[in-house]
């Protein structure tokens, strides 16, 4: 009975020293690695697709159109007042209006770099405080104005194709 609870005491303390390394070891890890800027601790805001139309010469020459992804700290959103999307879309209208020298036909003379620095940097100076980490972009596309017309014309080709081949098969099924 005595080697009974000598055995019993034995793994206890075993027990809870494996326990206690554990512990000391685990802390001591998670204390030396400081967290990685895109593993957590931001939130992520997404627009819905902004389509700003770019005027020269007094005439729509295109739509700039773009999805873009905000790096937020979720503190500093809480205290907004302005939605946040509302904020994004108009920085981006005010860019792409502030900037007429950007040419969208030119695709090498796109700087997305800057593009993505200016807005993230006048947001941060238009709120006052370092709200955006960083701005990903989603997508990005320029359609001019004949890439316009010649999808619409797409469009309504295919939809009189689609009635002709309509009309021809229920021409073509047999009356009961």
């Amino acid at each position: 009975m005595i080697k009974f609870i000598a055995a019993a005491l034995w793994i206890c303390a075993v027990t809870l020293g494996a326990v206690f390394y554990s512990f000391q070891a685990a802390s001591q890890r998670g204390a030396a690695e400081p967290p990685k800027p895109m593993l957590g601790g931001l939130d992520y805001v997404k627009t819905d697709m902004i389509s700003v139309p770019l005027l020269r010469d007094g005439t729509i020459d295109g739509y700039f159109l773009t999805k873009l992804v905000y790096t937020i700290e979720p503190e500093q959103m809480k205290k907004l007042s302005v939605p946040a999307q509302a904020l994004m879309t108009d920085q981006v209208y005010s860019y792409l209006y502030s900037n007429p020298q950007i040419d969208f036909t030119k695709k090498e003379s796109i700087d997305l770099d800057a593009f993505r620095k200016s807005i993230r940097d006048t947001i941060n100076t238009r709120i006052g405080v370092e709200l955006v980490h960083d701005v990903l972009i989603d997508q990005v596309n320029f359609l001019s104005k004949d890439d316009i017309r010649d999808n619409a014309l797409r469009r309504r080709r295919g939809a009189g194709e689609t009635a002709a081949a309509m009309t021809k098969a229920f021409k073509a099924t047999p009356e009961h």
